[in-house]
C-alpha cells in the first residue's frame, strides 16, 4: 500500500489547465475619450446607460491586463462594462454581456481569486441561449468550460468535470459530433477524467477524439499523436502496459514524421516509464538517455525537463539495486531544482522534487525525503488552486513519519491531507482511499481503534467500488479493517472480513502463497476465539481465467 501512495501522485499527465481564450473585437476611434485614461472614475451609474461605455471599457481592462500595470483597475473596468451591457440589454440575451463576464471572470482568475469568479461566470451561463443563434450556445459551451477550469484551480473535481459535460453537449448539439473542435473537447475532457484517475471515462472520450481526428487529419497527425499519447496514459493506468506502450510507439512515428524532436523526446520518457512499469530496466535507460540527448540539446543543461530525465534514471538505478548511480542522478536533478532557470514552471520544481523525495525513502533515507517534501511545500505557499498537490504531499510526509516511528506526527499529516481532499471534492479517487488506509493504520499505532475503523470502513467502500472487491488494495484494506474489529472485539465482524479476504485470494493467489497462509492462520485463530470451526478448501490457480492474471 505504501509503494502505491508513493507512486500514484507522480505520473505524469499531459493534461495542463488551459485558459479559455477571450474574443477580441476592434473598437471603433469614436470611443476614445469616453473615459480619460487614468481617471479613477470609470463611469457614474448614469453613464452606464450609454451603449458605447461597455465596449470602451473592455477595452481598457484588456489593454491593462496586457501591460500588466494595474490588474486592480483592469478588475474594476471589466466589472463596470458587464454592468453597462446588462442595463443597455434591456433584460434581453446579450452576447456583449456574456462575454463581458467571461473576460472579468478571466480576471479574477489572473488575480487567483478564483472564488469570487465563480458566481461570475454561473451568471453567464444563465444567460438564455437563442435557438436561432448559434454563438449564444457557443458562448454558452465556453462558460461552462471556463467554469470547469476554475473548479477544477480550486481542487473540486467533481464539480469541474458536470461543467466540463455540460458545455460538451451544448457544443456537440451546434458543431455535431464529428467536428474536429469537438474532437478537442472530447480529448480536453479525458484529460481531465486522467486527473481525476477515472480510466473508463477517460477511455471512452480520448477514443472519440480519436475517431473525429481521423476523419479530419488522416493518418499520423499531430492530432491523432496527442491523442495516442492520452490513450497510452489511460492503458498504463488501467494497468495495460503492452497497449499503452503500442500506444506510444505510434505517437512517436507520428511526431517523428513532423520533424517534432523535443515532442518526441517527451514520447521516449514516456516510453521509458512504461519499460520500467514492465521492469525491463535496460529498455527504458536507453529510452530515457535517448531523450536526454535531445533535450540537452535543444532546452539546455539547466532546463527542468532534462531534470525530470535525470529523476527517471535515478528511479531505475534505485530500483535495480545500483544505489550510487541513482544517487548521483538525484543530485544532478536537485541541482536544477534548486536553482531553476528564469520562467521555469512552479508545478514542474515541486514535482520534481517530491519524485526525488520517493526514491530517496526507497533508498531507506527518510530524513532526507522529509527535507525535500517540506521544499515542496514551502515552494507552494498554500497557493491558490493547489490544494490536492498540497494535500499529496501532506499525505507522503505522513507515511514517511510513519516509517520513522512518529506515529502522532503522521496522523497529524494525513488528517491535514484528508480534510484537503475533502474540500476539493476529490473523496471518489484510488488515492483518497489509500490515503484513509494510511490514517487508519496510524490511528491503530496512537490507539484511536475506533477511528481507525470507521476510516478503514470507508476506505474499503471506495476502493471495492472504484478498484473492484478483488484488488490488492482492497483486500489489504479489508484484512486491516477485520484486524481492527478483532481489537475492537467485534469478533464476527471480523470474521466475515476476514472470510471474504481468505475466499478471495485463494481464488487468485497459489494457496501454498504466503499471504494466503498469514490470512488463513489468523482465520482459523479467530474462528477458535469464538468457538466455530471451519474447513478451507484449496484452489488452484488453474482455475483462473489468464486475463485476470495478466490483471495481477
Amino acid at each position: 500500500m505504501d509503494e502505491t501512495l508513493q507512486s500514484i501522485r507522480h505520473k505524469e499527465i499531459s493534461h495542463k489547465q488551459k485558459p479559455m481564450p477571450l474574443r477580441s473585437r476592434n473598437l471603433p476611434s469614436k470611443h476614445a475619450g469616453v473615459i480619460a485614461q487614468g481617471s479613477s472614475d470609470y463611469g457614474s451609474d448614469t453613464a452606464l446607460d450609454n451603449p458605447d461605455l461597455g465596449p470602451f471599457l473592455l477595452k481598457v481592462a484588456r489593454d491593462l491586463i496586457i501591460s500588466g500595470d494595474n490588474p486592480g483597475k483592469a478588475l474594476e473596468c471589466a466589472s463596470r462594462a458587464a454592468e453597462s451591457f446588462d442595463r443597455c440589454s434591456d433584460g434581453k440575451p446579450s452576447i456583449e454581456f456574456v462575454m463581458s463576464l467571461h473576460i472579468l471572470a478571466a480576471i479574477h482568475c489572473s488575480l487567483e481569486q478564483f472564488e469570487e469568479a465563480i458566481p461570475v461566470l454561473e451568471r453567464s451561463i444563465r444567460v438564455p441561449v437563442m435557438d436561432d443563434e448559434p454563438e449564444y450556445a457557443l458562448a454558452a459551451f465556453a462558460g461552462n468550460m471556463q467554469l470547469g477550469d476554475t473548479y477544477a484551480m480550486l481542487g473540486r473535481i467533481g464539480d469541474s468535470l458536470n461543467c466540463y459535460h455540460k458545455g460538451m453537449e451544448i457544443q456537440k448539439e451546434v458543431l455535431g459530433d464529428m467536428d474536429p473542435r469537438f474532437g478537442e473537447t472530447c480529448r480536453y475532457v479525458a484529460e481531465a477524467h486522467v486527473q481525476a484517475m477515472q480510466f473508463s471515462e477517460a477511455e471512452k472520450f480520448c477514443q472519440r477524439a480519436l475517431e473525429i481526428h481521423k476523419m479530419h487529419g488522416g493518418l499520423a497527425s499531430v492530432e491523432e499523436a496527442a491523442d495516442k499519447r492520452l490513450m497510452a496514459l489511460i492503458c498504463e493506468g488501467k494497468g495495460d502496459y503492452e497497449e499503452a506502450l503500442e500506444n506510444l510507439v505510434l505517437a512517436s512515428m507520428a511526431l517523428m514524421s513532423h520533424g517534432l524532436d523535443v515532442e518526441v523526446a517527451s514520447v521516449d520518457c514516456s516510453i521509458g516509464d512504461t519499460y520500467l512499469a514492465m521492469r525491463k530496466d535496460d529498455e527504458a535507460v536507453f529510452a530515457y538517455q535517448k531523450a536526454l540527448t535531445v533535450l540537452t540539446s535543444a532546452k539546455g543543461e539547466n532546463h527542468p525537463s532534462v531534470a525530470a530525465v535525470y529523476v527517471r534514471l535515478a528511479d531505475v538505478y534505485s530500483k535495480t539495486g545500483k544505489l550510487r548511480e541513482a544517487r548521483a542522478f538525484c543530485e544532478s536533478a536537485l541541482r536544477i531544482y534548486e536553482k531553476p532557470s528564469s520562467g521555469s514552471p512552479l508545478p514542474d520544481i515541486v514535482s520534481g522534487l517530491t519524485e526525488i523525495a520517493v526514491i530517496y525513502e526507497s533508498m531507506n533515507e527518510p530524513e532526507h525525503a522529509l527535507g525535500l517534501l517540506h521544499k515542496a511545500l514551502e515552494a507552494l505557499h498554500d497557493a491558490p488552486g493547489q490544494q490536492s498537490v498540497i494535500a499529496g504531499i501532506e499525505a507522503q510526509m505522513g507515511v514517511v513519519y510513519s516509517v520513522l516511528g512518529k506515529h502522532a506526527e503522521a496522523r497529524d499529516l494525513l488528517r491535514n491531507a484528508i480534510a484537503k481532499l475533502r474540500a476539493s471534492g476529490e473523496m471518489r479517487s484510488v488515492f483518497f482511499g489509500i490515503v484513509l488506509n494510511q490514517m487508519g493504520l496510524a490511528c491503530v499505532q496512537c490507539y484511536a481503534i475506533n477511528e481507525a475503523a470507521d476510516l478503514f470502513e470507508e476506505s474499503r467502500l471506495i476502493l471495492e467500488e472504484i478498484c473492484g472487491p478483488y484488488h490488492p488494495d482492497t483486500l489489504a484494506v479489508c484484512s486491516n479493517l477485520a484486524g481492527t474489529y478483532d481489537a475492537m472485539g467485534r469478533l464476527d465482524d471480523a470474521i466475515g472480513v476476514l472470510e471474504h479476504v481468505v475466499g478471495i485470494r485463494e481464488k487468485k493467489l497459489d494457496t501454498e502463497n504466503t499471504d494466503v497462509d498469514v490470512e488463513k492462520q489468523r482465520l482459523t485463530e479467530l474462528l477458535k476465539e469464538a468457538g466455530k470451526a471451519k474447513s478451507w478448501k484449496a484452489k488452484s490457480l488453474q482455475s483462473v481465467p489468464s486475463s485476470q492474471n495478466k490483471k495481477k
